[in-house]
C-alpha cells in the first residue's frame, strides 16, 4: 500500500456532525474503534472501485475489439421493457 500512499502517517479526517454522530454511534453499538470501522469501510471502498474499473476496462477492451457491439439507449429499454412485459405475463 506505501505506493499508493506516500504519506504514512497519521490522518485527520473531518465529517459532518451528522455523520460522525453515526460513526460513533455505530462504534459503541458494535465494540470497535471509529478507526478500525473507517479502515474497513475504506479497505472495501478500495477493494470495491478497483473491481469496477477492471470491469469497466475489460468492457471497453471488449467494445475496442469488437467482441461486444453497443446498442443505443432507445434500444436498450424497449429490449428492457419487452422482457419486463413477458415476466408480468407469466403465469404464477
Amino acid at each position: 500500500m506505501s505506493g499508493l500512499f506516500p504519506y504514512l502517517g497519521i490522518m485527520e479526517v473531518h465529517f459532518a456532525p451528522e455523520v460522525e454522530k453515526k460513526l460513533n454511534d455505530l462504534a459503541a453499538r458494535s465494540g470497535r474503534g471509529t478507526d478500525e470501522l473507517l479502515q474497513d469501510a475504506l479497505a472495501g471502498y478500495l477493494d470495491e472501485l478497483a473491481q469496477t474499473r477492471e470491469m469497466l476496462n475489460r468492457r471497453y477492451d471488449e467494445l475496442k475489439s469488437g467482441k461486444v457491439t453497443l446498442i443505443d439507449g432507445e434500444e436498450a429499454f424497449a429490449r428492457l421493457k419487452a422482457k419486463t412485459e413477458v415476466q408480468r405475463n407469466r403465469p404464477a
